[in-house]
């Protein structure tokens, strides 16, 4: 099994918007060393073991000052959160489970949940064309269908060619409706034919939230918030800037230091959502209700990637030797880091977020700590049967 979640960690990379623990007794030991109250503190926040505890530790202590990591763990109805600060090395507990973080690409599942809600009120088809929601013919006629768009399969380029990396503590607030119809209209290529390979982009699943809210006459964050955030419950997420946030954490850039937030306008369905663990947690829990249609239509797959996964809309679908599904997707932008990882079979999830830089060389192990976490997860309990 631990091979099989190594190899499965190797296979994956940060899906940072822009492009985009090897010694676990050492770093136990450094942990009981440093801070014997860790464990205690940590355990009374949250009733999880101390081996756990000082996994979060060994992942997370060589993080810049004044980090932050937010963490729900779901297993069925029960949700346990766990907040921490990086302090130069030192682990403090913090509850920060409604505390706001930029969330990335993880946005990406929104959107997809988006196209899903109108597909299942017949509004949408998943296999029709976008191009005629635009009153333009797309440059060299080529066709690109919404679920082409969320399983990145649409051949489509990480990034449009006009859009131009002068910023990137900002890279996407610039870049408009104008800007995209001009690249849709002369400059649209394809790196492959659609359908034949899957290829990351962020230019796709921004275009797929800019057409869905044309479809609707709707701007994408009232969708958005009609159709995913409140349905679900989701009372602290929304799309953008909300002015004086308090509970906004900061960003902080790869030495610490706080950076700007990124914002978004015309393809802000690739990673303009702000949430907590605590939303998260909920849209976790709300995959396990089998007869909630819309999202198990996202599930469901639609493309083979390799042996190791699978597409559906939005979700990357991984499956170890014992067959069971893992959904997962991540997300990354200049002052925060987050994963996603869930198991609706198993009624499993593990939500992390966090202001750690995508940019940091380390941000990768945030992705180890949340299939640690959800390996711990799947362990028999006395009692249990594996």
């Amino acid at each position: 099994m631990k091979q099989r979640y190594a190899l499965l960690i190797l296979l994956l990379s940060i899906h940072v918007l822009t492009g985009y623990g090897n010694n676990s007794r050492a770093s136990q030991k450094v942990y009981e060393e440093r801070d014997s109250t860790v464990s205690s503190r940590v355990n009374d926040l949250i009733g999880i073991p101390d081996e756990i505890a000082a996994l979060i530790y060994s992942k997370t202590k060589d993080f810049p000052k004044q980090t932050q990591l937010a963490i729900a763990m779901v297993n069925g109805d029960q949700v346990s959160y766990y907040g921490t600060v990086n302090d130069q090395g030192t682990l403090i507990a913090t509850d920060n489970r409604d505390r706001i973080f930029e969330i990335g690409s993880i946005t990406k599942l929104f959107t997809s949940v988006l196209l899903s809600s109108l597909a299942a009120e017949g509004k949408i088809d998943p296999e029709e064309d976008i191009n005629h929601y635009y009153p333009f013919p797309f440059h060299g006629e080529r066709s690109i269908t919404f679920a082409s768009l969320a399983s990145h399969t649409s051949g489509l380029p990480r990034l449009p060619a006009n859009l131009v990396l002068t910023d990137l503590t900002n890279p996407y607030k610039h870049y408009g409706k104008e800007e995209l119809e001009a690249y849709l209209q002369e400059m649209l290529t394809f790196d492959q034919e659609a359908g034949v390979k899957y290829s990351y982009s962020n230019l796709g699943a921004g275009l797929l939230g800019h057409t869905l809210s044309l479809s609707q006459q709707t701007g994408f964050d009232l969708l958005l918030q009609q159709r995913v955030f409140e349905p679900y419950g989701m009372n602290s997420s929304y799309v953008g800037t909300v002015e004086n946030d308090e509970r906004l954490v900061a960003g902080r850039d790869m030495t610490g230091e706080i950076t700007p937030n990124w914002d978004f306008d015309v393809l802000a369905g690739a990673g303009a959502v702000r949430s907590s663990v605590t939303d998260l947690a909920r849209f976790a829990i709300a995959q396990f209700n089998s007869s909630d249609k819309v999202l198990a239509l996202t599930r469901i797959p639609r493309f083979k990637v390799d042996e190791h996964m699978q597409m559906g809309l939005g979700w990357h679908i991984l499956t170890d030797e014992m067959g069971k599904r893992l959904y997962w997707h991540n997300g990354g932008t200049g002052g925060y880091s987050s994963s996603f990882m869930l198991q609706p079979e198993q009624k499993r999830a593990v939500i992390i977020l966090s202001n750690v830089s995508a940019f940091h060389p380390e941000t990768g192990t945030i992705e180890q700590l949340c299939f640690e976490l959800i390996r711990n997860l799947n362990q028999p309990r006395k009692g249990e049967q594996p």
